[in-house]
């Protein structure tokens, strides 16, 4: 009798770990939806309702992509429909549902020494390459670098030289680069009022057409890496467009910014393209 007590008792003690791994989804996302807060308020919503616990990686969309395209994360949520099309077309990435939506700004020192403000956004790009005006990327081929990019060529401009430097890093740690050097940037308008308060930084153009910013949530095929979480990656982009998620972005940052800093679209027909 002892022996099998013991027997239960070992056989019970390996399957809670194992139970505890059923139970976490990982998430791999871009950083503005860590930085803004958001997932601050989403995530422990979506856990007490589901019972996950919830691992994030919040990295540039094309990191975010990439876990996923090796079977490293479970779900994505991500910013870059050219790229995310190229992993659906893959395989390796499938149920791609529209989320929500926010814009690009282009923001820089309120002296604006370039002269971009109140233009168009290849122009805006244009000026501030001629003039030799500072510039900081992210430069880690993230949703909102994939954008920058897009905008430049669009200005007919490859940048390079001293005015144009790459951090290599996230939304909000970019912006405080920028602050510092006192230099232009292109963020997400959820992070720049996230951050508002603790940089020098002005928007200097918004709402032309190409600076929209559109949410997908994709699910990594279980049939291309059989050991992912399928049902907790599914079940986490199952909540991301309910109405009860849907109801949290749309008031998400009204309180304390006076303004939405995302707009739900789940649903929806696409609001634009990528541009």
């Amino acid at each position: 009798m002892r022996g099998l007590r013991l027997g239960l008792l070992l056989s019970l003690l390996a399957a809670a770990p194992a139970a505890a791994e059923r139970s976490a989804v990982i998430l791999a996302t871009t950083t503005s939806t860590q930085d803004s807060g958001l997932l601050d308020v989403l995530v422990p919503l979506f856990e007490k309702k589901g019972g996950y616990t919830v691992k994030t990686i919040a990295v540039g969309t094309g990191q975010s992509l990439a876990l996923g395209d090796r079977g490293e994360a479970d779900v994505v949520l991500v910013h870059a429909p050219t790229l995310e099309r190229e992993y659906l077309a893959k395989g390796t990435l499938v149920n791609r549902r529209l989320v929500m939506h926010n814009d690009f700004v282009l923001v820089g020192p309120p002296d604006d020494p370039a002269g971009i403000k109140g233009g168009k956004a290849a122009g805006a790009f244009g000026k501030i390459a001629e003039r030799g005006s500072r510039f900081v990327s992210r430069g880690d081929n993230s949703g909102t670098h994939s954008k920058e990019r897009a905008l430049w060529k669009a200005a007919g401009i490859a940048p390079k030289g001293g005015w144009y430097v790459e951090s290599g890093q996230g939304m909000g740690a970019t912006l405080t680069i920028a602050s510092e050097k006192g230099a232009y940037t292109l963020t997400d308008r959820a992070t720049y009022l996230a951050f508002k308060k603790r940089i020098r930084l002005a928007i200097l153009l918004e709402g032309d057409t190409p600076l929209l910013n559109i949410y997908h949530v994709m699910e990594v095929n279980p049939a291309r890496h059989p050991k992912v979480n399928a049902a907790a990656g599914k079940a986490f982009a199952d909540f991301m467009v309910s109405p009860e998620a849907q109801a949290v972005i749309r008031t998400f940052g009204v309180e304390k910014y006076g303004e939405p800093l995302f707009f739900p679209d789940a649903g929806k027909p696409e609001p634009g393209s990528e541009g």
